[in-house]
């Protein structure tokens, strides 16, 4: 599989577009007034406890406080605290915690009012961005991501992903991180590290260590409350976590996010570094990819599938509903239940899809076409989990209720990703809006399959506006007969200065009016 990365870069945001095998699966915005980030090492100051809720609010310095539960202190809630105090008043043997002494371990059950105290300094991590009305959300548990390893502070435990499955492989690297974990400090070895080298995995450790230094010696002088140390920003944090062998390229549309994304694959994997590219055309990055097509297609309220399906998506405050509707689907041959199946199944693909690319999070409702026969419903589930496996994102799906409704829930620790894809109608100055013009193309083609399909029609005539019909019928392999050498019929397209930039009809042989 072939994976792109497209940087677009503004004064406002940073917007990167994941391409796989040149199709648009993930779409990150960044603003660059944004303050806080997934990972950021925050300290805090506690001001006010809700014993109802047996969580805290927490001032961040930031307009909205931060939000922190009793269970959320974690485990190793003790050692942080002592660390805190013994780092903030300048005790140099915490920078390595060689000889650090481990608190016990912190209690599940307990009131939060009997741990913390208002005023009370609180070292803590984003563990949820601001969604909405909600501040952040705060986890007690530190911990730093790093190319192959995660450095977790205050604990001696060694674990290792469950996606390397060769025991020989899984031995080799526990035997490795033995002979180079530091005291005091366990480690994750992520799926990445795989078939790496000692000298490989030894360089990101020493990243991760000085990464905590550095935070040590801030928290001599820090002035509570504010940020002490950041997680990268998305464009290093996607690459840190997407870049495998088969990443082939990334472009960059300014020459200073273009430095940034070279000298950080420089650190992580130098021999991928020439995969960087500055792009110096005069259009714009993301037309120039097709990215802003698939933006144009794949967001808004309904979303069109090349084969006639269509998915209505709504969002609430409490969980997202995909409605799955047929439309033009129609194969010859087939019968209701069988054609059920393939809607279900394609729409399935189009929904992991629109997930990974929306960021969409929490609860999520789809309402698949009915199915009478268990082994489809059973064939549809096994389809979903298969498609969803290359979301990275934790995720639960549950299988076909009897009304045919399917249940995700979806790791969420960021807004949605919402883009507007209407545009201000031209003939009514501004008062409605429309669908974007870039769809049209793909709802005449699908009605053209339509009629070849279930009317077997051999010639059609189609009426429209004179933007729409220069567009399909100029070039020497204009779209016109393209769809003639692929529905196998005669296709003419007439300009009409009456008709409006989306309008169109299609008349038979006879000239008589097709109803679509």
């Amino acid at each position: 599989m072939d994976k792109e990365l497209i940087i677009s870069s503004s004064d406002s945001d940073v917007q990167i577009a994941l391409l796989e095998d040149k199709q648009l699966v993930e779409l990150h915005k960044e603003k660059k007034s944004n303050h806080f980030t997934v990972g950021d090492v925050v300290i805090g100051k506690v001001r006010k406890i809700m014993p109802g809720l047996n969580a805290a609010f927490v001032d961040l310095g930031d307009e909205k406080d931060g939000f922190l539960h009793y269970l959320d202190l974690g485990p190793q809630y003790n050692s942080v605290a002592k660390y805190l105090r013994l780092a903030m008043n300048g005790d140099a043997s915490v920078r390595t915690l060689e000889n650090f002494k481990i608190e016990p371990v912190f209690e599940k059950t307990g009131n939060l009012s009997n741990t913390l105290k208002v005023g009370q300094f609180l070292l803590g991590q984003i563990a949820k961005e601001p969604i909405s009305t909600k501040g952040p959300k705060i986890s007690g548990d530190i911990s730093f991501a790093g190319r192959y390893l995660v450095l977790v502070p205050f604990s001696n435990k060694i674990s290792i992903s469950q996606k390397i499955k060769g025991s020989e492989e899984r031995s080799r690297l526990r035997r490795l991180i033995q002979s180079i974990r530091p005291n005091n400090f366990g480690l994750i070895v992520r799926t990445v590290a795989e078939g790496k080298s000692v000298a490989e995995i030894d360089s990101d450790l020493r990243m991760l260590m000085d990464k905590w230094a550095r935070m040590t010696t801030k928290l001599k002088t820090v002035a509570a409350p504010q940020m002490i140390e950041s997680e990268l920003n998305a464009t290093s944090a996607l690459l840190r976590d997407v870049l495998t062998d088969d990443f082939n390229m990334v472009y960059c549309d300014t020459e200073e996010v273009y430095n940034e994304v070279k000298e950080y694959i420089k650190t992580i994997a130098p021999e991928k570094v020439d995969i960087v590219k500055l792009y110096k055309l005069e259009t714009p990055i993301f037309e120039q990819f097709g990215v802003q097509r698939d933006i144009r297609r794949a967001f808004g309220r309904i979303v069109t599938i090349r084969s006639g399906v269509y998915l209505y998506i709504e969002h609430t405050e409490a969980m997202h509903v995909i409605d799955v509707n047929s439309g033009n689907h129609i194969k010859a041959g087939t019968g209701q239940e069988d054609t059920a199946l393939q809607v279900n199944i394609e729409s399935a693909k189009e929904i992991a899809r629109q997930l990974r690319l929306r960021d969409m999070g929490g609860i999520v409702i789809v309402d698949f076409v009915d199915m009478a026969k268990a082994e489809h419903r059973r064939e549809l589930f096994e389809v979903m989990t298969a498609e969803m496996k290359k979301d990275k994102a934790r995720h639960t799906i549950l299988p076909l209720s009897k009304f045919g409704l399917m249940q995700i829930t979806r790791q969420r620790v960021r807004p949605a990703i919402e883009v507007d894809v209407q545009e201000k109608c031209p003939f009514c100055d501004g008062t409605g809006t429309i669908k974007s013009s870039l769809v049209v193309v793909d709802e005449i083609e699908s009605n053209l399959r339509y009629l070849e399909m279930s009317q077997n029609e051999r010639k059609i005539e189609i009426i429209t506006h004179p933007y729409i019909q220069a567009y399909l019928t100029k070039g020497f392999r204009s779209l016109r007969r393209q769809w003639q050498h692929k529905y196998k019929m005669r296709i003419t397209i007439k300009p009409s200065e009456s008709y409006n930039l989306l309008e169109y009809k299609f008349f038979d042989g006879k000239g008589e009016e097709v109803q679509m």
